[in-house]
Parts: structure tokens; C-alpha cells; sequence
């Protein structure tokens, strides 16, 4: 039996306006999707338990079969565990965005342009965080680059105890002010991100985009601080030998912690222009070296509810099926047997730009055993009007793996 998850983060939405109040889901050309929804259990999965966040890493844990609750130890210990940070227990890894600010004199009033940088290269933005670590490295702080925007903070000897530290995505054209934690434990960190804009906003790196007409990373932004993961491994857990292929370095972690192979792929970016092809070849070659399961996770659909690119969410979602799902489907219909599923890990909406707790959608599909769901089209309505909810995201995956898909 080989077993396939094509996570689509953020996929889920609201009704959109500049969408004729459709979600991109509903509007998105998916022939292969809306086929295979067709002759599957279909239904809605709280993906994020009451009273955790909605991000990425609580809703990824909970759809691998870890229970947050449990489990989460923060977002950006996982990240720090991809890009290979070796944390002692008594250390705080938090994420270090580079992000766009606008040029107001008082850091204060300033707005949060872009939370990526303009998609800055992993090249541009290691001489960026080289800068950094010389300018404020030593004993207690130490800082890693990573991919893109995405970065780490190693807070040696530090705490958790640091108020609000907001996510920049949360807070898109906003003035950044209000969301500056007040906490005296977040002083020294709060501090370092208003002297960073002095420090990068005219760096050679910064000047070189600038006069390319592309954005500048003018400050670093620090969130999703917390403690040294440790996962059960998955095989252990489920007795099927796993694989997770991403672009993120959140899910990267999260394979490396669940002791998961996490193969590289080139090209891959995170976002709409990323090497969906690609991506589908390597969940291949994975099954093909004796893996039985592979989690391919896709990041663009996220990253343009984020961006308030509509058409760009709904291209993401048609990509998928276009470049993806053949060539899964090639390699899966050889086999006896194989089970599919398909879902989002929450939505984030067009209209709000950031992620929230609402269930989402999710497909079943077993080779063999075809059911009639009973729509045309798979879609957040369609879901909900099939009566299928699962409560406790966690058990997913043990129904997934189970005998039958009505397990």
C-alpha cells in the first residue's frame, strides 16, 4: 500500500469579493481534484485545537497525527531544527523575519509593508543575516540564516516569557507599534529589531534591490519563539516509513524531528512560481526507494491569501492539479493498492490575510474502493454538506492508515 497527503496550506477561504464572493476554491479549474472528491469520503477536519493559534506548525502537527496539545513546542524550534541549530534545552529559538518597513523617523509608526522582503533570495538575505549576527551576535544571542524571509534567533539561556511577539504576516499594512510586545523579557529583543532598521536599510544588498525597483529588507522581526522540539518518530508511531517533501523549513523540521526523510528539491520556492513539477518527481523517487508514505507540501496557495493576490491563490490550486496531480496519479495507479488524501491545514483568507481556526475540507480516496460522495465539485460548502466532521484533527491519520477509509 503506498499513501499519499497533498497538503495545499492555507487553501481553505472566505468568500471573496474581487472573486464574485466565491472562495478560490470554487472558482478554481480542478478536474482531477473535483474527479477524485467525486468517488471519496469528503468532509470538514478541525485542524487546530481550541484555545492554539492558527499557524502552520500547530495545524501541520495535528494533520501528521501529533497532538499539539501535546507536542508543540513552538514554531520556530522546528525551523531551527531544518536549517541544522543544534538547541540545548536551557535555549529559545525564535524566528527572525526579514521584513519591509515603511520610513517614518520613530520605529513606532512605522507599517508593515511586505513580511517576505519582496520574496528576497536566500542568497541576498544570508549577507543580511550575516550583518546582523557581527552587529549584534555574542554570548546570549546568535543568529542563523535560512530560506528567503524565513531566519532564526538562538536566545541562549533566554525566556519564554516574552508577551506578545505578533507575527508579521499578521499584521500586513498595519502600523507596527501596537503590536510591539511590552514585556520587559522582549526588551533587548524589541530593541535589536528597531536598531536593525538602521543597520540594513542602506546595506549594499538593500541598495542593489533598491535600485532594481524591488523592495528592501530594512528590519528583522522576531516571533514564534520557543522551546527544543522532540517528536516520537513516525514510523514507530504508524509502522509506515515516511517522507516529507516542502519548500518551508517549518515542515522540514517537523520530518526531521518525526525522524522522516526530507529530501531536497530544487527550485522550490514556497510560493506560486515554485517546481510543482518537481516536487511531484521527488514524491515519486521517495515511493519508488521503498517509502510508504509521502506528504508533499505545497506553500503558495498560503503565501497569496497572505498577499491579498486572489487570482494568484486560485492559479496556485489549478497548478496543483495541472502539475502535480498526474504525475502522482501515473506512478499511484500502477500500484495494487493506494490511498490519497488531499486537504488543506487551515485557511487563510483573502480577506483577512492571515490564517484562522475554521475546519477545512478533505478528501479520502481509496484505490478499489470508489464511494459516491455525491458532488461535482469539492469546495468548503461542499465539504460541510456531506455530514463528515472530524473533531480531533490528531486522529486523522490513524483513520487514513486504518483498514478501510470508514474506519
Amino acid at each position: 500500500m503506498k499513501y499519499a497527503i497533498v497538503l495545499y496550506d492555507g487553501m481553505a477561504d472566505l468568500p471573496v469579493p474581487a472573486l464574485g464572493g466565491k472562495t478560490p476554491m470554487q472558482v478554481a479549474k480542478k478536474p482531477i481534484f473535483d474527479s477524485l472528491a467525486a468517488r471519496a469520503e469528503v468532509g470538514l477536519i478541525k485542524t487546530v485545537p481550541d484555545g492554539l493559534k492558527p499557524g502552520s506548525d500547530i495545524a501541520n502537527l495535528s494533520v501528521l497525527g501529533y497532538d499539539p496539545a501535546k507536542y508543540y513546542t513552538g514554531r520556530s524550534p522546528l525551523e531551527a531544527v531544518s536549517i541544522g541549530v543544534q538547541m540545548l534545552d536551557s535555549d529559545i529559538s525564535l524566528r527572525c523575519n526579514l521584513v519591509t518597513l515603511s520610513d517614518e523617523e520613530a520605529y513606532e509608526d512605522k507599517t508593515m509593508l511586505d513580511y517576505s522582503a519582496g520574496d528576497i533570495s536566500s542568497a541576498e538575505a544570508a549577507e543580511l543575516i550575516k550583518s546582523v549576527q557581527e552587529y549584534f551576535g555574542n554570548e546570549i544571542f546568535t543568529f542563523y540564516s535560512g530560506v528567503s524571509y524565513r531566519h532564526c534567533l538562538i536566545f541562549h539561556e533566554g525566556t519564554l516569557d516574552l508577551g506578545d511577539m505578533t507575527p508579521p504576516h499578521d499584521i500586513s499594512n498595519r502600523v507596527v507599534g501596537p503590536y510591539l510586545s511590552q514585556s520587559e523579557n522582549a526588551k533587548e529583543l524589541i530593541a535589536m529589531m528597531k536598531a536593525s532598521y538602521d543597520l540594513l536599510k542602506d546595506h549594499p544588498i538593500n541598495q542593489e534591490r533598491r535600485a532594481k525597483g524591488k523592495q528592501a529588507a530594512n528590519s528583522i522581526w522576531l516571533w514564534g519563539e520557543g522551546k527544543r522540539p522532540s517528536l516520537p518518530a513516525f514510523e514507530e508511531l504508524y509502522n509506515v516509513k515516511g517522507s516529507i517533501i516542502s519548500a518551508v523549513d517549518l515542515l522540514k523540521g517537523i520530518g526531521i524531528c518525526a525522524k522522516m526523510a526530507t529530501p531536497h528539491v530544487e527550485g522550490v520556492t514556497g510560493y506560486i512560481d515554485t517546481n510543482f513539477k518537481g516536487k511531484a518527481a521527488a514524491a515519486v523517487d521517495e515511493w519508488a526507494r521503498g517509502q510508504d508514505l509521502v506528504y508533499l507540501h505545497i506553500e503558495a496557495p498560503d503565501e497569496c491569501g497572505h498577499r491579498n493576490e486572489p487570482e494568484n491563490k486560485v492559479r496556485s490550486i489549478e497548478l496543483i492539479d495541472e502539475q502535480v496531480l498526474p504525475i502522482l496519479l501515473e506512478y499511484l495507479e500502477k500500484q495494487d493498492e493506494y490511498k490519497l488524501l488531499i486537504l488543506p491545514d487551515h485557511p487563510t483568507p483573502i480577506v483577512t490575510g492571515t490564517h484562522s481556526s475554521d475546519p477545512v475540507p478533505y478528501m479520502i480516496y481509496t484505490k478499489n474502493k470508489p464511494l459516491d460522495a455525491g458532488l461535482d465539485s469539492i469546495n468548503e460548502l461542499t465539504a460541510k454538506t456531506t455530514g463528515n466532521f472530524i473533531e480531533h484533527g490528531p486522529g486523522l491519520m490513524a483513520k487514513f492508515l486504518g483498514a478501510d477509509q470508514n474506519g
